[in-house]
């Protein structure tokens, strides 16, 4: 049974006062917001009829009433009349994805930070994944006690830093013969290919590779392995907002909330069930799936670069977020995003 329209109309004000506000919304405080010519009865039986189809309650006895999250799925799907975001925040947004002394990684750091920034919200990004890295140079550096530094580039610019342990310690001559072979045979070549014919070669070249050289091409190879895995799966930035919203402060909340954004599962099955949308997700409550999240609201847009850099960002708050600005901004700032990939 779908409401009327002044029943939707009177919905559509309520979550608004509420989303601004924080407090229930009693029917005097809704009949003066609404501008309608109609009695408080009036909107007394209509808010009792939201509340019997499941879009409204009343957290306590004699108090006024809030969204459900049916109520704000109702809101965010047909009433809700989106923002087109400032122009304060796409000058804030491109110039900053925009400077040409990011890697990877920094250019998603600061879109998280700058997501979370101007929404007050948390925000995610996860890192793009790569379809062919390759593998420009190699350089190993000795460490104390029998470890080495290796220092990759990858495709245009990036570097990558590993540590590896070794069986003995070994001398910077051993060490330079070793990525000397590295950069001559498998320079230019995409770790993928490298990292399936390292190994094979080296049995080839066995009987003419002494054990040194072998011991430090078998730790390498692990350095392209971590390589091909590229650090974060994604980056989080301004969880800390959460605790200004009064839904979530209890520590009860937060705490468990916290441990699961350490231990990452739960954001990256989010971010992946994101990936293929044509569009803005937007998972409330319970429709996330994880009970964690049954106070908050995650909204996801995917990016997406003409060489199959893809990825996801969005953010986290309570369901009383503001979805009319903070919709646009995500899929303004993932459409960004992706045309800034592209450029570098």
């Amino acid at each position: 049974m779908e409401p009327s329209n002044r029943a939707q109309y009177l919905l559509k004000v309520l979550i608004q006062k509420y989303i601004n506000e924080g407090i229930p919304v009693g029917s005097r405080n809704l009949l003066d917001d609404s501008g309608l010519n109609i009695s408080p009865a009036t909107v007394r039986h209509v808010m009792s009829d939201l509340e019997e189809l499941g879009l409204i309650k009343a957290p306590h006895t004699s108090s006024g009433r809030v969204p459900t999250a049916r109520g704000y799925r109702m809101f965010v799907d047909t009433l809700v009349r989106y923002q087109s975001p400032d122009t304060s925040y796409m000058d804030t947004i491109q110039s900053e994805i925009k400077k040409d002394n990011y890697e990877r990684g920094q250019l998603i750091e600061k879109v998280s930070s700058t997501l979370s920034k101007i929404t007050s919200l948390a925000g995610v990004v996860s890192v793009p994944r790569v379809k062919n890295i390759t593998l420009r140079q190699i350089e190993f550096l000795p460490l104390s006690d029998h470890r080495i530094l290796a220092i990759l580039v990858l495709n245009n610019r990036e570097v990558q830093n590993r540590i590896l342990h070794t069986k003995v310690k070994h001398s910077p001559s051993e060490l330079q013969r070793a990525s000397n072979f590295i950069n001559e045979n498998y320079a230019s070549q995409s770790l993928n290919s490298i990292r399936k014919n390292l190994l094979l070669d080296m049995e080839k070249t066995r009987e003419s590779m002494n054990q040194a050289m072998q011991d430090i091409i078998s730790n390498a190879q692990l350095a392209i392995e971590g390589a091909e895995n590229t650090g974060e799966e994604f980056i989080l930035a301004g969880e800390r907002n959460l605790m200004d919203f009064a839904e979530l402060s209890d520590v009860n909340i937060l705490k468990p909330l916290f441990d699961a954004f350490a231990k990452k599962r739960m954001m990256i099955d989010l971010l992946d069930r994101s990936i293929n949308a044509s569009g803005v997700q937007v998972f409330i409550g319970s429709e996330s799936g994880y009970s964690l999240l049954d106070d908050c609201s995650v909204v996801t847009a995917p990016y997406q670069s003409s060489d199959n850099q893809v990825g996801v960002l969005g953010v986290i708050g309570p369901k009383r977020m503001a979805y009319d600005r903070v919709v646009p901004i995500v899929d303004l700032t993932a459409k960004l995003l992706g045309k800034a990939i592209d450029s570098k």
